[in-house]
């Protein structure tokens, strides 16, 4: 009776833990099944973030370079060749464009009839300028001319077959063109062969039965595989381009997502069927429960693991090889960053970009695997804003609207950003909410910082941007509150106090890390890490910057003074060594700023002070004209006419005129009660 039970038992124990084994193994493929398709998903994510910001780059260029051209026109008017002179600049320039032309409104040219659309088409590299308006082309019909004379906009026109010019498919980007009357002449737009974005979509590839296509907002197909695809049991995923209104896909079959996963699962039940054997000549009550421990001990180390993993990918975002510019003698730049747990939400990052060096440092709040996304989001915004954006209040305030948008989680992140010029020394920045660094120079200080308010709690604000100098072997010490918030066993903090101490008498960027690293490890002792802390350090080193040089002159609003500004011009052209004509022009629009002043910015009867600095630097000059007198926007005022008789042309207007046409940027701003024009000279 015992065996027959001791049988009985171990029978109900095989076929329980048969029982157990197979929904184990259903309750896995389930787990590995979606684990799969999120790693599907998150490569083809990936390829498609990778290719849609090539696609955005490009076509973000192109839009900018033919809104530029198209403003051109005014100054060129009805002169087409010298216009398509820039069209070909403007080619050159823009591999992609194949076409550049501009569709003039019906009549614009009576002698050209009702069509004239000049088109200046690159073939095999060389250059054709030729008319295709006609009544079998008729352009006034066509989405891209109709939709940008209307909306007054932009617009990515839907793919189409460029007979009269490169022979192939293209899409078409074009805007609305204003002579200098602000009167609408036509559309002016250009043509991209869409050969490289066949060539980026085919290079596209996550699995290898994988494919890619491209499609207009439309429908429309842009770019696809050469052979025809048709695959059954396939996911597909999406994401749109925002500013072309294109969609890219990625189409993966699951035969090959899975394909592994089914081996798996043949050699799972091969497994199992080979620990029913042993449990049958085995029969220990205790199996289930070493069954259970074994699962729970293989589930941790897998979480370990991807945890190692999710570290090893966080930490490939940030630079990480110093020095960073071993070739460059000008700056040295160190960082570190430990986080509390595996992954943390410190960010730092830095890049050369037009001789300035973009950097910034941020803090996520909490800890783990949210912050750790958000902390991604909030780099990469940092490197695709700063591509195109040289103000650091602006780069801060484009990431805050994006970020607020997107924040449902409610995290936020402090942020300090600073764009440092590499050959003046000087530096611009703005703070989001994070610690104020430290600027080593002559003496030790902390930066002065307003404060705003961190990334990604409210759409809408302000951020004010800050400006600094540094010279030779000055650098910045800038850092997370992981730093002066470190905590011993008995719950004291690092603090600024101790973190400024550290930095006493040392020099070198490798010194200040290390002294700091030192300080810090003595004062947390064995007590466990409670935040993320990240440290990183900029020394300038260029011996050779260049300096700005300022000249003042003091004047009242007394037009008889008006013969000082001729001596005053002539000392800084001397100083400058420019040419007669170049001084000539620059006292001439000089004169004309200031007699407005004089004229228009004090009551009459009233003596006033008008301040005429001169700021010179290598590449430019710079004066800057302030007066406390009443509001007056020079800038604000129409431009005289050159084109009308002196009788029919009404007064006032041709001073700011003369004054925009000599130099190459004029500016006005109200501040503190004090009108500033603003007028620079490019040399």
């Amino acid at each position: 009776m015992a065996k027959n039970l001791y049988k009985r038992q171990g029978l109900i124990l095989v076929l329980t833990a048969a029982i157990l084994l197979e929904v184990t193994s259903l309750v896995q493929f389930l787990f590995v099944r979606k684990g799969l398709l999120e790693e599907a998903e998150g490569r083809a994510q990936s390829e498609m973030t990778v290719a849609c910001l090539k696609i955005e780059n490009t076509s973000l260029t192109v839009e900018k370079d033919t809104k530029g051209i198209s403003w051109a026109y005014g100054d060129r008017n009805k002169d087409v060749a010298g216009f398509m002179d820039l069209v070909r600049i403007m080619m050159d320039n823009n591999p992609v464009i194949v076409n550049g032309f501009i569709a003039f409104r019906e009549g614009y040219f009576p002698s050209e009839g009702k069509w004239y659309e000049p088109v200046l088409s690159r073939i095999d590299g060389q250059y054709n300028l030729h008319n295709v308006g006609a009544a079998d082309h008729d352009y006034f019909n066509t989405d891209w001319y109709r939709i940008a004379a209307e909306t007054g906009d932009g617009y990515w026109s839907e793919p189409y077959f460029d007979k009269d010019g490169v022979q192939s498919m293209v899409v078409t980007y074009s805007v609305p063109v204003h002579n200098s009357n602000g009167e609408f002449v036509g559309v002016f737009g250009v043509d991209v062969e869409l050969s490289w974005l066949q060539k980026l979509i085919t290079d596209i590839q996550p699995y290898e039965d994988a494919y890619s296509t491209l499609v207009s907002r439309e429908g429309q197909m842009l770019a696809c595989p050469a052979e025809t695809l048709s695959v059954s049991n396939a996911l597909r995923f999406d994401t749109p381009i925002e500013n072309t209104g294109w969609k890219m896909s990625i189409v993966i079959p699951e035969d090959e997502i899975f394909a592994n996963a089914r081996k798996v699962s043949y050699i799972i039940l091969l497994l199992q069927i080979f620990g029913l054997i042993l449990l049958v000549l085995i029969i220990q009550r205790s199996a289930r429960q070493q069954k259970k421990m074994e699962a729970i001990s293989i589930g941790r180390e897998k979480m370990e693991e991807e945890l190692k993993i999710a570290r090893g990918i966080q930490m490939s975002m940030l630079p990480k090889i110093f020095p960073p510019y071993p070739d460059r003698k000008d700056i040295d730049i160190l960082a570190s960053i430990v986080p509390a747990k595996e992954v943390g939400g410190d960010l730092y990052d830095f890049y050369l970009r037009d001789d300035k060096l973009f950097f910034c440092i941020g803090d996520v709040s909490g800890k783990g695997v949210p912050a750790s996304l958000v902390m991604a989001v909030t780099r990469s915004l940092f490197r695709t804003v700063s591509a195109h954006e040289n103000s650091p209040a602006r780069i801060v305030t484009a990431m805050n609207e994006s970020m607020s948008d997107m924040n449902e989680s409610s995290m936020f992140v402090t942020f300090f950003c600073g764009v440092l010029d590499m050959d003046y020394g000087h530096l611009r920045y703005c703070n989001a909410g994070h610690n104020a660094p430290v600027l080593l120079g002559g003496e030790k200080s902390l930066l002065p910082v307003v404060s705003n308010i961190p990334l990604g709690i409210m759409p809408g604000m302000e951020f004010k941007e800050q400006e600094a100098d540094l010279g030779y072997d000055d650098a910045i010490f800038l850092y997370t509150d992981g730093l002066t918030e470190a905590e011993n066993l008995a719950h004291e903090l690092f603090g600024e106090e101790r973190m400024l101490q550290a930095l006493t008498g040392l020099k070198g960027s490798r010194r200040h890390m290390e002294e700091m690293q030192k300080a810090v490890a003595a004062f947390v002792g064995d007590a466990p890490q409670s935040d993320d802390l990240t440290m990183l350090i900029i020394h300038y080193l260029n011996e050779n910057q260049h300096p700005e040089a300022e000249r003042h002159l003091l004047i009242h609003n007394d037009i008889q003074q008006i013969p000082q500004l001729a001596e005053f011009v002539e000392t800084i052209a001397e100083e400058k060594k420019l040419d007669h004509s170049l001084s000539l022009s620059l006292n001439l629009a000089l004169e004309e700023a200031v007699t407005n002043v004089i004229m228009y910015a004090y009551p009459e009867g009233t003596d006033g002070l008008v301040d005429i600095e001169a700021i010179i630097r290598e590449e430019s000059l710079s004066f800057v004209i302030t007066d406390s007198g009443r509001h007056f926007d020079p800038t604000a005022k129409p431009e005289a006419d050159i084109t009308l008789s002196a009788e029919d042309r009404p007064i006032g207007g041709l001073g700011i005129y003369l004054v925009k046409n000599i130099m190459d940027t004029v500016t006005y701003e109200r501040k503190d009660g004090k009108n500033i024009l603003s007028m620079t000279k490019n040399l």
